[in-house]
């Protein structure tokens, strides 16, 4: 037996498999049967089911259509030209539809290049340049740090080097109302320490809104590398203040409650929203362990793709169980790549799939806890947990499942449907689970595949569902990273040209890539 094992062996929370045999045999007999709905919805006789429907199906985005020709003298024709079938007619598009195409890939392709040169010379100029002597090694320290405090450390020390404080210090910007958050400031402080309760609720109700006086302005944010201006986090500072004084305060609790549900309406909530990735998904694992070891993990979580494993992880564990499992050794069981390759190339060509669904499945079930399903987790965790998912029809819309409106559906399910890539994996059924603890297919028998198709991020439906304002976004995906430049910065990353205060790599290469980027 190896180290790691008997290290494995040491955690009780990584030797449970949470398998439910019958539920996976379910699974199985629902993605055998294709065809009609009605032959795997359940009857009318059992709880909780429904009636079964004929299922109508459109075709897949990733399928050809095939358009039968038919001769000049047919009888059909003209029937046929009598319904739209949404293919564009005319002489000109038979003729110049594939010339277009190739002239549009090379410029396109030749654009490409000319976008990863120029962003190539930027990282040089910088590197050659800016990032040398102690500059360069704080900059490593920070880009190598382990802990949120190590990171912090370095980063407070790289803002010192490169005379980022001198800009905290001074109040006055033009990136936000400094003048109202000064008067605000000195509200608060006054009424708190006059214990002017009512007066204190006024001045609350004013400043706790979205954005006020400008203070999430993103620049504010990119001039440093930690913090932003002195004045704004005095703001939070009284803010934070003021609330816990309201908390412990003898006022009526009926006036509290009133005060701190429009309160938080006002203001909004705090979202974590993971992006798919594939294997770039272990990244994932760090964030929740740094808002972890913060005690600022929030309790609503979206998962896309691969991110939807890391977000059921997360939902269908207290924080308690969650800093025992994030542990080094959890990577003995992400082992979705464990067949051989004459295995999954045989499944490849039979099935167009590089993975199986019902092994996944299994597999999954150590993530999920077992076979919770959404609304389980939300009442066992008290945490929001949403993934997103695509029907297989080609025009239903994405889906983003939670306790509210799929609040019977397995997650298990749920998650390996936002992870059936095209060529990974096939789509698959969301499974319901019953009264009586039978599964079901979910939504009349449809099949659903990889949410990332379509929403990576959820986050406009997570703004109208839970009145997210602050989604935090662990985003992996390489393809995003390339095509992010920040020009004047961006939040934690100040340029590195004129104390924070320039263009990255200088105006004419900012323009440069602002022109190539945006045609």
């Amino acid at each position: 037996m190896s180290e790691t094992d008997t290290l494995v062996e040491m955690i009780p929370a990584l030797q449970q498999d949470y398998i439910n045999h019958e539920h996976i045999k379910a699974f199985a007999k629902a993605m055998e049967t294709e065809g009609d709905a009605g032959h795997i919805l359940p009857t009318g006789d059992q709880p909780g089911s429904i009636q079964p429907v004929q299922r109508i199906s459109a075709a897949s985005d990733f399928a050809p259509i095939h358009q039968k020709l038919l001769k000049p003298d047919s009888d059909r024709n003209d029937k046929l030209r009598s319904v739209d079938r949404g293919v564009p007619e005319g002489f000109m598009y038979y003729a110049l539809r594939w010339p277009l195409l190739c002239m549009m890939c090379w410029l396109i392709s030749t654009e490409f290049m000319l976008y990863v040169f120029i962003r190539q010379v930027v990282n040089l100029f910088e590197v050659t340049i800016f990032w040398r002597g102690n500059a360069g090694k704080l900059r490593k320290r920070m880009r190598s740090s382990q802990t949120y405090g190590e990171w912090k450390r370095a980063a407070l020390e790289l803002d010192k080097f490169r005379d980022h404080n001198a800009w905290k210090e001074k109040d006055a910007s033009a990136y936000y109302d400094w003048r109202i958050i000064q008067r605000v400031v000195a509200a608060l402080r006054v009424t708190r320490e006059k214990e002017d309760v009512n007066a204190l609720i006024g001045v609350l109700n004013l400043c706790l809104k979205n954005n006020f006086a400008g203070i999430e302005n993103f620049s504010l944010y990119s001039q440093s590398f930690h913090g932003t201006k002195h004045l704004v986090e005095q703001y939070y500072q009284e803010v934070e203040r003021a609330l816990y004084y309201l908390e412990k305060s003898s006022l009526d609790p009926q006036v509290k409650r009133t005060f701190y549900r429009v309160a938080a309406k006002n203001f909004g909530r705090t979202a974590l929203c993971l992006s798919g990735g594939a294997s770039f998904a272990y990244y994932h694992f760090g964030v929740v362990k740094a808002l972890l070891d913060a005690n600022l993990l929030p309790t609503i979580v979206s998962g896309t793709s691969a991110g939807g494993l890391v977000a059921a992880l997360v939902c269908t564990r207290t924080n308690e169980e969650l800093k025992e499992l994030l542990v080094p050794e959890l990577a003995h069981r992400i082992t979705g790549c464990d067949e051989p390759m004459h295995t999954w190339l045989w499944r490849m060509y039979k099935t167009g799939a590089r993975f199986d669904a019902i092994r996944w499945a299994a597999k999954a079930m150590f993530f999920t806890r077992g076979s919770l399903t959404f609304r389980e987790a939300y009442e066992r965790t008290g945490k929001t947990l949403n993934i997103s998912v695509v029907p297989f029809e080609q025009h239903s819309p994405a889906q983003l499942l939670n306790h509210i409106n799929a609040p019977d559906c397995l997650i298990w399910s749920a998650m390996m449907a936002s992870a059936a890539v095209p060529g990974i994996l096939n789509p698959v059924f969301l499974m319901q689970k019953l009264p009586d603890g039978s599964l079901h297919p979910w939504s009349w028998g449809n099949k659903f595949r990889d949410g990332s198709l379509r929403v990576d991020i959820p986050v406009q439906q997570l703004h109208t569902m839970f009145n997210v304002t602050y989604p935090i976004v662990s985003q992996v995906n390489p393809h995003v990273h390339l095509f992010h430049y920040g020009s004047k910065g961006s939040p934690g990353r100040p340029t590195a040209f004129r104390k924070g205060r320039g263009w990255r790599g200088g105006f004419l290469l900012s323009a440069a890539e602002h022109i190539v980027s945006g045609s």
